[in-house]
């Protein structure tokens, strides 16, 4: 792990080899309740990792991609479990920074699920180590070596020095790694009035977007999946996210006369899942989607298993779950129309035989 200093101060900066995904932002140490309630109430917590660039990373790297989070932490014990804990999953962290006089962030969160008004998220992260990230001080050449770089709108909030990192990497030259960009939308981060713009600005740079139907018309004001294409027409692949309603990509590398003024609409509906946690769903639907578009398959089959791997972390109590073997996956994508919309997920579904999965059936 390279220490603190200016990119390419290292000697092993040259040295990395080139990956599939590079993830890049921040993580922090997460600490879940061990019963629902209040966080006035709680007694006790266990501690876990959060971070929805390296949730991403770690996801893929469990379903076998070559994957790298590039970040920064403090000097501290957090610091070190964040980056054996990452590592555990088999996510590359050689190029992470360690900072000497900043710390790494941490939160609590409360047992219930985030839609509802009980939940509760405390986050200390002000004057985190990942808030002093800056294209001088992060190792621009690791977060440039994979095929695909993955970002998100969350480290643009964080502080002046990493919105302009965003801007510097979203920017176009030549030999960038395919950008995918998760909006993200954090109205709670954002001090500058102008967060929804920067966003805006932002994902019009990236090839791959990922943004919520409700953040679009939150952020943007904008309703319905069309509206939305319409204010980003640049993106090669968009994808409206709908919750429980499933997803829609447009796509702008379809064959020549099927496509509209906003490219290709493809629509695939969420599964059916026996909720024991939202948390961790949409970080684990992009990394769904981009295995498979790694993987080149079609633009439905992205969709798929961008809605199993968000199944996967929907059943779990924390951010981050042990997505399907690649085979049992692939043969769940590979359902009809009628069997894939009947299909229901619970708790231990991605542990199940797959021929047993695929049984699982509403009456």
């Amino acid at each position: 792990m390279t220490s603190n200093g200016p990119a390419g101060a290292a000697s092993s900066d040259a040295d990395l080899d080139t990956v599939e995904v590079v993830a890049l932002g921040e993580s922090m140490v997460t600490f879940l309740p061990t019963r629902a309630g209040r966080l006035a109430d709680v007694p006790s917590f266990e501690r876990g990792i959060g971070g929805a660039e390296s949730n991403v990373a770690c996801v893929l790297a469990r379903a076998g991609h070559s994957a790298r989070w590039v970040g920064r932490v403090g000097a501290d014990g957090f610091g070190d479990h964040l980056v054996e804990a990452i590592t555990a999953y088999g996510v590359d962290t050689s190029a992470v920074r360690r900072d000497p006089d900043r710390p790494t962030g941490v939160y609590f969160r409360t047992a219930g699920d985030r839609g509802t008004d009980a939940h509760e998220v405390a986050y200390y992260r002000a004057g985190s180590a990942a808030s002093a990230m800056t294209a001088r001080n992060m190792d621009l050449a690791a977060a440039r070596s994979g095929r695909v770089l993955h970002l998100s709108g969350i480290t643009a909030a964080l502080s002046d020095d990493c919105l302009a990192l965003m801007r510097e990497l979203t920017a176009p030259r030549p030999g960038r790694p395919l950008v995918s960009f998760d909006v993200n939308h954090r109205p709670g981060l954002w001090r500058d009035p102008e967060g929804p713009r920067v966003l805006l600005d932002l994902a019009r740079g990236a090839d791959i977007v990922f943004v919520g139907d409700d953040e679009a018309r939150e952020a943007w004001g904008l309703r319905g999946a069309r509206a939305i294409r319409e204010a980003l027409p640049e993106p090669d692949l968009l994808v409206v996210k709908y919750g429980k309603g499933g997803a829609v990509v447009f796509d702008n590398d379809a064959p020549e006369g099927t496509e509209d003024a906003t490219g290709t609409a493809t629509f695939v509906r969420a599964l059916r899942v026996d909720v024991v946690a939202a948390v961790g769903a949409g970080d684990a639907f992009a990394a769904g989607f981009l295995s498979a578009t790694l993987r080149g398959l079609p633009v439905r089959d992205r969709l798929r298993h961008g809605h199993l791997m968000a199944a996967a972390a929907l059943t779990v109590p924390g951010d981050l779950a042990e997505p399907p073997a690649r085979g049992h996956a692939d043969r769940l994508a590979a359902l009809d129309d009628r069997a894939w919309e009947t299909l229901r997920l619970g708790p231990g579904w991605t542990e199940a035989d797959a021929r047993a999965a695929e049984e699982v059936r509403t009456p």
